[in-house]
């Protein structure tokens, strides 16, 4: 048996590089060794979220697993046959629940019989896309390559505290149709929300006064959600941009230590930017998409500058699946993403 090893300290060194590898090796059925896991986070090795990702790709594909434990830094993945079905897959932290399910996704998008996921933990947390960006930006998109998933949140889970639940249903397609998003075309519509969850309502209203003078946003585009204090404490402002042919989503998760202003500046210079480069795609799903249209065999996107974090999976996309990736630069922000199969 052929293994391949992945080094996961290249690039960007983080989770990334595993969830990819343990999707693409349940697709292809390649066994895979991974060292030098999160070699470039502090701490290295497999937090809670990343365990959950490896334990739960197994339990879907029935795969043999060497070094699945925390703070692991080596791991040994035999993928056995993807089964479609109900699972439940419960972090026990305040780790990214659209992570791990990211990892387990593409290998249930395409099949005859469809799938429920259960999934607790974190739903918004710094560093990890949150729901509304899986629901609003991502899915929809993938969702027009044929399959159909739906995603619904049971309960919001903030860090440090977790205990959030998302339960997403997929309907797979024979297979993936190549895909690519067109220009961006017309804004329609622009929304910003600011969730606040066991912490003072101004902290929300300062968010989204920060939001409309930096974009020059109305006040009728911006809504304050206040949520019960059992599912806190907890703050994120999101930014949705809804266009003629792609919905872009901008987040930014609030943090112990970081004013309310900081966080809400993030994710509207996000938001400004992406305006200004006139790409339909963002950066985090830019990265999102790579992997999709790489099992359909093609497509494109225009997009921001390449991040460290998207050439890091272009390669390991790579290792797994015989295509040819090309990157095209547009102007000073913005370039061309194609997938080919090779």
């Amino acid at each position: 048996m052929n293994v391949l090893t992945i080094d996961g300290s290249f690039g960007e060194g983080g989770g990334q590089i595993l969830r990819s590898s343990l999707a693409l090796s349940m697709i292809t059925g390649t066994p895979f060794r991974i060292e030098n896991i999160r070699a470039n986070r502090d701490p290295p090795g497999l937090s809670r979220q990343h365990l959950t990702s490896v334990t739960s790709a197994a339990q879907v594909c029935d795969a043999r697993v060497e070094g699945a434990e925390l703070r692991s830094r080596a791991l040994t993945f035999a993928p056995g046959k993807v089964r479609a079905g109900e699972y439940t897959f419960s972090i026990g932290s305040a780790g990214s629940t659209t992570l791990v399910l990211q990892t387990v996704l593409p290998a249930l998008l395409v099949g005859t019989e469809g799938s429920t996921l259960t999934l607790e933990g974190g739903t918004h947390n710094p560093f990890a896309p949150p729901l509304d960006f899986l629901d609003r930006a991502f899915l929809p998109l993938v969702n027009r390559m044929g399959p159909r998933v739906e995603t619904a949140l049971e309960r919001p889970g903030f860090a440090p505290r977790g205990g959030g639940r998302v339960v997403a249903t997929v309907r797979p397609a024979a297979e993936l149709s190549p895909f690519q998003p067109p220009e961006r075309g017309a804004v329609n519509a622009r929304r910003a929300k600011a969730v606040v969850c066991g912490i003072p309502r101004h902290v929300a209203d300062r968010e989204l006064a920060v939001v409309r003078e930096k974009l020059g946003w109305p006040e009728q585009a911006c809504e304050v959600v206040e949520l019960p204090e059992a599912y806190g404490p907890g703050n994120i402002v999101t930014i949705e941009i809804e266009s003629e042919h792609v919905t872009e989503v901008f987040t930014g998760v609030g943090m112990r230590g970081i004013r309310a202003e900081a966080v809400a500046a993030g994710a509207a210079d996000d938001a400004e930017r992406y305006l200004a480069a006139d790409v339909p795609v963002g950066d985090c799903l830019a990265d999102q998409l790579l992997l999709p249209l790489a099992l359909a065999g093609g497509g494109s996107y225009k997009t921001l500058a390449l991040t460290r974090h998207t050439a890091t999976n272009v390669e390991v996309i790579r290792k797994f699946l015989n295509v040819v990736v090309y990157v095209t630069e547009l102007g000073p922000d913005a370039v061309s993403i194609e997938v080919k199969g090779g």
